[in-house]
């Protein structure tokens, strides 16, 4: 495991989270055609519990790659916080987490983010659009359905966060 003392990345570190940053792209077109079902989450929760702070460079490779490939256009804008938010709540989660109940936390933390991705979403929209208040209520209202899906596959799909951080750790102890 990768110690957040240090800061300078590695020439195998880049490597790696340009190639896990990448694998979050392409997880997320070859779900695409699923609305608002995704591993994204599901990796953000993995690679902080792994790799902590530094979980950050795939999840922003993935940003950027999103947008370098569908275009740096305003619906793009809530990604530079929105997937920050989920690593943030995996930060503050103590370390200790007792291994039976960790697989538990993780999909509470990923369901959450996706209940709440609409009203995460909403501000930057709505000041991009020129929404009032009640406007952007309307907004978030409109898109609880896609929200509901969104955190009740999250749910789901955060079953794979364990498999996923055993998978890196042992990566790791192999490098």
């Amino acid at each position: 495991m990768h110690s957040d003392r240090r800061s300078k990345l590695t020439v195998k570190e880049v490597a790696i989270f340009a190639m896990l940053g990448a694998l979050m792209y392409a997880s997320k077109v070859l779900m695409d055609l699923l609305p608002n079902i995704h591993l994204i989450g599901t990796f953000i929760v993995a690679f902080t519990v792994v790799y902590r702070r530094k979980a950050l460079y795939p999840i922003y490779i993935f940003v950027f790659v999103t947008g370098l490939i569908s275009g740096f256009a305003t619906w793009w804008l809530p990604y530079l916080y929105i997937w920050t938010v989920l690593w943030a709540a995996v930060m503050l989660l103590p370390k200790n987490i007792p291994e039976k109940v960790k697989p538990i936390v993780y999909m509470v933390i990923c369901a959450l983010h996706g209940f709440l991705y609409g009203i995460l979403y909403a501000p930057c929209q709505a000041l991009i659009m020129g929404l009032d208040f009640k406007a952007m209520l309307l907004w978030i209202g409109s898109g609880l359905y896609f929200d509901l899906i969104h955190g009740i596959s999250n749910f789901f799909c955060a079953l794979l966060v364990i498999p996923i951080v055993k998978i890196l750790k042992i990566a790791e102890k192999i490098r």
